[in-house]
């Protein structure tokens, strides 16, 4: 994990600029386990839907961690608020079924299938995600019925603070 100095703090000067004052923010850096390149080999998803960065941990059927960093030249941006930008709850909840698609994709026997979004159950969101924010989302299977459908456990937190939260159930397409 890096770390980097919050400039606009008011406790920041030049001085102590290298020290590790109270106003240095934590970044996740962690290498990832799936890069971009590979979660698109995986999901379907591509601009403007492609909505995880990279997977930074991952345990075959058991659980993930993805991450998404959050930008001002994401598009929803534009009217989802124009003076005071927030992420659409229904693309967080998103992101974190695409986390979840990475997870039960896994599982399949063949690549034949995708798994499709088909149920949020106890959705809570907790604080609003806006740009500059990374997304730090963690997925945990629950069960797994047939091969054909997946609910999982999924919260996303910003600064290590709860985001959003739900149970999230999938079924599997063939195609």
């Amino acid at each position: 994990m890096s770390t980097l100095t919050n400039v606009n703090s008011p406790n920041y000067s030049l001085s102590n600029a290298d020290d590790n004052q109270p106003d240095s923010i934590a970044l996740n850096t962690a290498k990832p386990v799936l890069t971009l390149e590979e979660i698109q080999k995986k999901l379907p998803h591509r601009y403007p839907f492609a909505l995880v960065d990279r997977i930074i941990e991952y345990k075959p059927g058991e659980r993930a961690v993805g991450i998404k960093n959050v930008t001002f030249n994401e598009p929803h941006f534009q009217g989802h608020f124009p003076q005071h930008p927030i992420m659409p709850g229904v693309l967080i909840v998103e992101a974190m079924a695409q986390v979840g698609g990475i997870v039960l994709t896994q599982m399949l026997e063949s690549d034949s299938g995708l798994f499709l979004f088909a149920r949020i159950d106890k959705a809570r969101f907790r604080r609003p995600v806006v740009p500059g924010d990374q997304l730090v989302i963690t997925v945990e299977v629950l069960s797994v019925k047939q091969h054909r459908f997946g609910k999982v456990q999924a919260w996303a937190e910003v600064d290590g603070e709860l985001a959003s939260e739900g149970q999230l159930t999938f079924s599997l397409l063939n195609a």
